[in-house]
């Protein structure tokens, strides 16, 4: 784990950014297209740690940045090279645009000055999207990853920032995955090589020493 210096070094308010990915109803919501992996993300305290870091976020002046994944009902635009994504295709659940599946999940709150970025392809929200250069135009140096999943679109997203020059730091208790221990090696053998891993409270402590605090946070 890092020191409180080395961590509080990364989370400068101004040139940090929190990510959420796929935090959304159809997939950490109580009727989710995969439901082992949303129940995990809740069970776990994942879900929760990511709505608290993201009020942290709102109250210490961090830019949070929700990315989600979605697919038109016709499917144009859509990946169909992988089995995952043909396997998606046949789910009951669909993360349509417009619809509930798309919108980011209680307990986490979008504020008006957050971000959200949707994407129609990929297995990435950095590739390919708006990320980079939002990131790049908000001064951004370090990025906090939470979400789902730890199997894939997480590594996606850590891998993507680093190389594209950003630092990763990574609440090991903010993201979730299939299964569980699965994505305990994966953050342990893999994400920590290239990203700063930390938990939830140190992060949130590390906020608390380096960013001003808000007097209102509002939601939308």
């Amino acid at each position: 784990m890092p020191s409180h210096r080395e961590l509080d070094a990364l989370l400068d308010p101004a040139g940090t950014v929190l990510i959420t990915v796929e935090c959304q109803q159809g997939v950490v919501g109580t009727a989710a297209a995969l439901p082992q992996l949303a129940h995990e993300a809740r069970e776990s305290g994942a879900l929760v740690n990511i709505a608290r870091l993201v009020a942290a976020a709102h109250a210490h002046r961090v830019q949070v940045v929700h990315a989600v994944a979605e697919r038109r009902p016709d499917g144009r635009g859509a990946n169909r090279n992988a089995r995952l994504f043909r396997a998606a295709e046949r789910l009951p659940v669909q993360q349509l645009a417009g619809t509930d599946a798309t919108r980011v999940a209680p307990p986490i709150e979008v504020a008006k000055q957050d971000l959200v970025v949707r994407r129609l392809h990929g297995l990435s929200p950095v590739q390919g999207t708006d990320v980079d250069a939002l990131l790049r135009n908000l001064g951004c140096r370090t990025l906090i990853v939470t979400g789902v999943s730890a199997n894939v679109a997480i590594p996606n997203t850590v891998f993507d920032a680093v190389n594209r020059g950003y630092t990763v730091v990574v609440p090991s208790d903010a993201v979730a995955g299939v299964p569980a221990d699965y994505a305990s090696a994966m953050i342990r053998h893999t994400l920590a090589l290239v990203a700063t891993v930390a938990t939830t409270d140190e992060v949130l402590d590390s906020l608390r020493r380096t960013g001003p605090a808000e007097a209102e946070v509002r939601p939308e």
